[in-house]
């Protein structure tokens, strides 16, 4: 399974929050794999949705309301959205080194941003981030200074439009694609009947 995110999607952390428990009850395993939402929207020549009239007033509504409908935590950051260039290449970084590592800190980046207000933008937020997760803050802060986390990130979001990702979460599961938090109870299905 893979799941496609963008750090800055509140439907991705209500998603980050419920999708490795649902996989393990089946015995399945998500694969993370964070780009950015702005390669996308460049291909498509589209914008963020909460630049849109009437729909952003919605999606701001729809958020918070689908995190008390899920009983998960929830606070509007600000600002929103924000760049998560350095969120995504860290983790590429981690990940690299220790995959249970960037699992948790990828779940403190959600935290940090929709529960704590913390500028994930900015590289020393990231690093604090990873120092609370377990990583050397100060050897992360040098990999990040090189060429290797961009080449990755590259790839990673070049990798996502070959694979028809637009949205975030994207889950991909054996070639079938979900797009939204709201597709967990058809991802539940799927995995329980192997297809429907």
């Amino acid at each position: 399974m893979d799941f496609w995110f963008d750090f800055s999607s509140p439907y991705a952390y209500l998603a980050s929050e419920q999708l490795d428990a649902l996989a393990a009850a089946h015995g399945r395993v998500v694969r993370w794999r964070p780009y950015l939402l702005g390669v996308v929207y460049r291909q498509l020549q589209s914008r963020p949705v909460t630049e849109l009239p009437l729909k952003g007033e919605y999606f701001h509504h729809d958020v918070a309301r689908s995190a008390r409908f899920l009983g998960l935590p929830f606070r509007p950051p600000q600002p929103f959205p924000v760049a998560t260039q350095q969120a995504a290449r860290a983790y590429y970084l981690l990940e690299a080194k220790d995959e249970a590592l960037a699992r948790r800190y990828a779940h403190g980046v959600f935290r940090g941003y929709f529960l704590e207000g913390r500028n994930i933008a900015e590289e020393t937020t990231v690093c604090a981030i990873a120092a609370e997760a377990g990583a050397d803050a100060d050897v992360l802060r040098a990999a990040l200074a090189g060429d290797l986390p961009r080449s990755l990130l590259r790839e990673a979001c070049e990798a996502a439009l070959q694979a028809g990702v637009f949205g975030s979460p994207y889950v991909i599961i054996d070639g079938e694609p979900f797009w939204g938090a709201d597709r967990l109870p058809q991802i539940a299905r799927w995995l329980e009947s192997g297809g429907f």
